[in-house]
């Protein structure tokens, strides 16, 4: 089918209190494995490229390769900016078949973190694109930034923050971090809980890549509704690449080495899948 947005996929994460997994591409085999488990899962899917990888790769290319391997599969599946780090971009990113924008100023105060977010909100609505704002702080690496400090996420200026950008989701920190994890995270549970009574829009989970399971699930059961996952695939692919070159010294066609990465992403992102509890979502 078409890619679709996020919208309904996330409203119905919101209200069925399951998650719908975000995952992070890099090139073809990721878009493919990503499809794939999806496919083998029955389960809505979102697809996310960063900033850097739009720099690596065109916005337009990663659209073409996400509808053509969407189109001949029966679940629906969303293209997603994601951090996307200036409005620019996110124009772009929608004029070239991207169903789904982050605009990321988090690291921003909040009258600025407002003042970035609404005029995307603006020019995407009227498109039916969907948007997804950050408001307080997930520290770690995310794409070419780097930030030590883990900011919660204040309630009251999560409602002034939805209510003065009419963002359709929003990425809390409650203590995760992107990239690799050095120390064990301290989540603060409870406070999805309140976020989760006090706002109306499905809530976003960053920096899931190394969180135990059953944390995760616990996010999901408190009003998670997309939890996103991008380091862990990263070291999949290459964990496959570079086994298969070490066992095989004389390969030298990249279809072997991209199809048993191919392989290893699409078993992790079925695991995460069950994880988020979105398998069978797709028949609802």
């Amino acid at each position: 089918m078409p890619l679709v947005t996020s919208r309904a996929m996330l409203l119905a994460a919101r209200e069925g209190r399951y998650a719908v997994g975000a995952f992070n591409a890099e090139n073809m085999e990721m878009v493919q494995a990503i499809i794939s488990a999806a496919e083998r899962l029955q389960a809505p899917v979102i697809i996310q490229t960063t900033p850097s990888t739009l720099r690596y790769a065109s916005p337009a290319l990663f659209a073409g390769l996400a509808a053509a391997a969407a189109r001949h599969s029966a679940v629906p599946v969303a293209l997603h900016l994601d951090h996307g780090d200036s409005p620019a971009l996110a124009a772009r990113a929608l004029r070239e078949g991207y169903t789904s924008v982050m605009i990321d100023g988090s690291r921003l105060p909040l009258d600025e973190n407002i003042a970035l977010t609404r005029p995307v909100v603006e020019f995407c609505e009227p498109n039916g694109i969907p948007v997804e704002g950050e408001l307080g702080h997930v520290g770690g690496k995310e794409d070419d930034l780097e930030d030590a400090d883990d900011g919660y996420t204040d309630p009251d200026e999560a409602e002034r923050f939805v209510k003065e950008t009419g963002v359709c989701s929003l990425a809390v920190g409650v203590g995760t971090a992107h990239g690799v994890y050095a120390k064990k995270p301290v989540l603060n549970i409870g406070l999805i809980s309140l976020l989760r009574r006090r706002l109306e829009i499905p809530l976003v989970l960053h920096g899931a890549s190394g969180l135990e399971d059953a944390a995760v699930q616990e996010c999901i059961a408190r009003g998670i509704s997309k939890v996103n996952f991008a380091t862990e695939l990263r070291q999949a692919y290459t964990k496959a690449v570079r086994a298969l070159l070490l066992e095989q010294l004389e390969a030298f066609d990249p279809k072997k080495y991209g199809a048993a990465a191919r392989t290893a992403v699409e078993t992790l992102v079925m695991e995460r899948m069950r994880v988020c509890g979105c398998a069978g979502r797709a028949r609802d």
